[in-house]
């Protein structure tokens, strides 16, 4: 497996990059959330899942206010280094909803769609 730089992710124009958040153990997608270059810096350094709030336009560590937290096993990019994929261990809710996932029980309907 070849590692890659945290200079070289493909950061968006916003300098962000997409975080697909999954629970290392049930290899659930808990949530999707936003990184910048020191977000993902400090998260592969602590171990604690650093995320950019783009509404708050800060960083913040998953779980610092909630208890809700996230220990980071391992960071991986995708084949265009345009998204990072953080395998955690989820402790407690790991949506700010307080369910287990962001992705629980909300299907889209595709009767609603029109060309």
């Amino acid at each position: 497996m070849s590692e890659i730089a945290v200079t070289d992710v493909s950061y968006g124009p916003n300098g962000l990059v997409p975080a697909v958040v999954q629970d290392t153990h049930t290899k659930d997608v808990l949530m999707l959330a936003w990184m910048n270059e020191e977000a993902l810096r400090l998260t592969l350094t602590t171990g604690k899942a650093t995320y950019w709030s783009r509404s708050r336009q800060q960083l913040w560590v998953k779980g610092e206010t909630s208890g809700h937290t996230q220990k980071v096993v391992s960071v991986h990019v995708d084949c265009d280094a345009d998204t990072v994929l953080l395998e955690v261990e989820q402790t407690g809710a790991a949506c700010h909803t307080l369910t287990p996932t962001c992705f629980t029980g909300r299907r889209l309907n595709a009767d609603d769609v029109t060309e």
